[in-house]
């Protein structure tokens, strides 16, 4: 496998994640980030980040827009519910596994 079709493959695998999460409208980030240690904005920080690496412009909520497929207030209003105490709670407790983003 080459570089650039590693990178092909890679840039797709990314797409139908993005796609597979704006379908799962009813998966809350805190829920992401509790079991799995990221969530649809870590995806939005390392998208941003990247361009940033490449001297593009391009912000985090660019990066919130191709990931949400939405404006990131457009989707609070729509699908995000209020976490639960036992959510932060348990967001808290898993700290130490969350996703670390270099410049955020």
């Amino acid at each position: 496998m080459t570089k650039a079709q590693q990178t092909q493959i890679e840039a797709a695998a990314f797409r139908g994640l993005v796609q597979h999460l704006q379908q799962r409208t009813g998966v809350q980030n805190i829920d992401l980030m509790n079991l799995a240690g990221f969530c649809r904005n870590c995806l939005a920080k390392w998208y941003s980040a990247e361009a940033k690496n490449l001297g593009l412009e391009f912000d985090y909520s660019d990066a919130q827009q191709v990931v949400y497929g939405m404006t990131y207030d457009d989707w609070k209003t729509n699908h995000q519910t209020k976490a639960t105490d036992e959510q932060m709670k348990r967001y808290e407790e898993t700290s130490e596994l969350h996703a670390k983003i270099s410049g955020y």
